[in-house]
């Protein structure tokens, strides 16, 4: 066994560790504090939504436990058992082209693997989503969505991936280089597209109905000077129950979104309030720094990928005999994730400062009670759990926990006469 798959069966089994304890606690902690309100929030919601909360989170925390065993199952098969190898000489057997050859094997891969998370999919959305009054989701609608993304995949990653490929076969030591230009100009371009091209695919998008609530937003447009291409409502209601607002798109293909159930759910006033803060993550310079951070971390992984791609210790040290482009794709892909886990809490720590900057700028231009208030219904109608263990939501969690980010939001109502 070579020291690289003692490293890598060290690392896996310390971050299989890792979450198993980081879980058990959360379910732990959440459950130890199901029987009762916490006091910041018994005005405002039932001990029968807390306790649907607390039922939901540590429901979800189960189900988390299965998909790491069966995630690290078919992580080992891939690797060490020597599935990759396996499918590797299938498509050998097919082609003597470097590039059909790897494009054929990376879509099988990636095939395979939609299909091995699929029965995940379809409990998640079935099961736990409805059990909870969560899902509107119909079978038909659940397999003509599933057939659409597997189309979506072929049309957009074949290209790509075949580019890649020919990168890699044809433009010397130089080619992650290109390749990092390529995909960064694809996902920019793909910020463009997504609005008026791939949302329409799934979802209708009326335009925003005239009335107390589109002249609200107006007017918060005008005070913020933001532009965009349109305010529209968004049917997330026949799939979920969970609302949501967001903002997507850049430069003139930006457009505003909300979900028919937020709008269901909260007053125009809130709802106002819960777009400023979208807002804020734009006006603070958060859409371009997580761009430039994405960037950032593509181009580190393609430097990493063009050094690995000639070291054999690397192929077999993950159960791969003949190192090939296709490969050493997927065996970066497979195992990035097991390094780039123990960065989780500095992902977590920056995403929650940026919530904290896009409430602070909600408050100046919206009403901050509002946003408070809208806050804690979400919270309720979303059953998210009031009670995190700290220590998982430092680990895990984009978002501030909710008796925190409240508090700071009337610290800064307190403070807003003065400053």
């Amino acid at each position: 066994m070579s020291l690289f798959t003692i490293i890598f069966i060290a690392v896996l089994a310390a971050k299989i560790l890792m979450e198993v304890w980081l879980e058990q606690r959360h379910s732990r902690y959440v459950q130890s504090h199901r029987s009762a309100v916490p006091g910041y929030f018994s005005h405002a919601i039932s001990l029968a939504s807390h306790q649907k909360a607390a039922d939901y989170t540590v429901a979800k925390i189960r189900l988390g436990h299965f998909e790491v065993l069966y995630g690290t199952l078919f992580f080992l098969f891939w690797t060490l058992g020597g599935g990759l190898d396996a499918l590797d000489s299938f498509w050998h057997a097919q082609t003597e082209s470097p590039v059909w050859m790897g494009l054929g094997f990376l879509l099988t891969f990636m095939l395979i693997v939609t299909l091995l998370d699929l029965p995940f999919e379809i409990y998640r959305t079935f099961v736990l989503e409805a059990k909870f009054g969560f899902n509107r989701t119909s079978v038909g609608l659940f397999l003509l969505d599933f057939f659409k993304q597997m189309l979506l995949m072929v049309l957009i990653s074949a290209p790509l991936m075949a580019l890649i490929l020919w990168l890699m076969d044809s433009t010397g030591g130089w080619w992650w280089l290109l390749a990092w230009g390529l995909w960064s100009s694809v996902m920019l371009a793909m910020m463009w597209v997504y609005p008026t091209l791939i949302a329409p695919l799934f979802n209708k998008f009326q335009p925003l109905e005239e009335g107390e609530l589109k002249d609200r937003i107006e007017a918060l447009l005008e005070r913020c000077g933001f532009s965009s291409q349109g305010l529209f409502v968004m049917d997330g209601s026949k799939r979920s129950g969970h609302g949501n607002a967001y903002f997507t798109g850049m430069g003139n293909a930006k457009r505003i979104v909300f979900f028919d159930t937020l709008i269901e759910k909260l007053t125009p006033e809130e709802t106002e309030a819960v777009l400023a803060h979208e807002l804020g993550h734009f006006k603070c310079h958060h859409i371009k720094k997580r761009i430039f951070t994405a960037l950032f971390g593509l181009l580190i992984a393609f430097a990493i990928l063009g050094f690995l791609g000639s070291k054999l210790w690397f192929y077999n040290g993950l159960g791969v005999l003949l190192p090939s482009n296709h490969v050493l794709l997927v065996l970066f892909m497979l195992a990035v994730p097991l390094f780039s886990f123990w960065l989780s809490p500095l992902s977590a720590m920056v995403s929650r400062a940026h919530e904290f900057e896009a409430d602070r700028y909600a408050t100046l231009h919206s009403d901050g009670k509002a946003l408070a208030s809208a806050l804690v219904k979400l919270y309720e109608d979303n059953a998210s759990t009031l009670t995190p263990d700290p220590l998982y939501s430092a680990w895990h969690d984009s978002h501030p926990p909710a008796y925190i980010r409240i508090s700071a939001i009337e610290t800064r109502l307190k403070e807003k006469p003065h400053g």
